[in-house]
């Protein structure tokens, strides 16, 4: 999990009086709204299943795949045994579009290795229900490697703990390293780890999580520089190898 000072989540007023939709365009730059996103969610332990108010942790979405079946997240938010639910669109105790079942969780080798804060980025198969794949009920974005960190503004969704909405901001990331990018948003405290940094071509560029597994201070978050590993990963789990 991102792992903040303060898991306080300060937006005061920082988060706009207006609600963004789905389909909404950026706001101002380095501003929080509150969000809503069909394709973005929570993970819930599977013993919370039925009941995620209160019980979501980390950060996931919908990235476009042949099997319609694929999400992704943060490695770090893949980690103990037990089983997992993701909720799309989660809001206020509220599943939308349903409960999915993971069924497999897809983890580079650097993360298995010696969670490498480089290797960072995870997917999950999810199982369908009565006969659709969690893409068919949401949509999915693309999932893409290799852009040039700063290129073009992202917008950043994810679910702080302390919250039963999700909130989202759009900014242009900076380098961190060579392998690492950051952006200034505030109020991205604990449960965000795994929110997708979405460009304006509707493509996944970034993965909350990496360095200080998502930053130590609501202000401030990072991402994996989406390369080799991660593309391989994602082809290993769209069942593309």
């Amino acid at each position: 999990m991102k792992r903040v000072l303060s898991i306080a989540v300060v937006l005061v007023a920082l988060i706009t009086a207006s609600t963004a939709t789905a389909d909404d365009g950026a706001g101002p730059f380095g501003v929080t709204v509150t969000a809503r996103n069909a394709r973005v969610g929570v993970l819930v332990p599977a013993a919370r299943a039925g009941r995620p108010a209160g019980g979501h942790f980390c950060t996931a979405s919908v990235v476009d795949a042949p099997h319609r079946n694929l999400v992704v997240t943060a490695a770090h938010c893949l980690g103990g045994d037990g089983g997992l639910v993701f909720v799309p669109g989660y809001r206020d105790g509220h599943a939308p579009y349903g409960e999915w079942t993971v069924q497999r969780r897809f983890l580079p080798r650097g993360w298995v290795d010696g969670r490498h804060e480089d290797s960072d980025v995870g997917f999950v198969q999810v199982a369908p229900r009565g006969g659709e794949e969690v893409q068919d009920a949401v949509g999915g974005n693309r999932f893409v490697t290799g852009t040039a960190t700063g290129a073009t503004a992202v917008t950043v969704t994810g679910y702080p703990n302390a919250r039963e909405t999700p909130v989202s901001c759009t900014d242009k990331p900076a380098a961190h390293s060579r392998t690492q990018q950051r952006i200034a948003c505030p109020g991205f405290s604990g449960g965000t780890s795994g929110s997708p940094w979405v460009n304006g071509d509707g493509q996944v560029v970034g993965v909350l999580g990496g360095h200080d597994e998502g930053g130590t201070t609501p202000g401030v978050s990072y991402s994996v520089v989406l390369g080799a590993e991660a593309e391989r990963l994602y082809r290993e789990a769209a069942g593309e190898t």
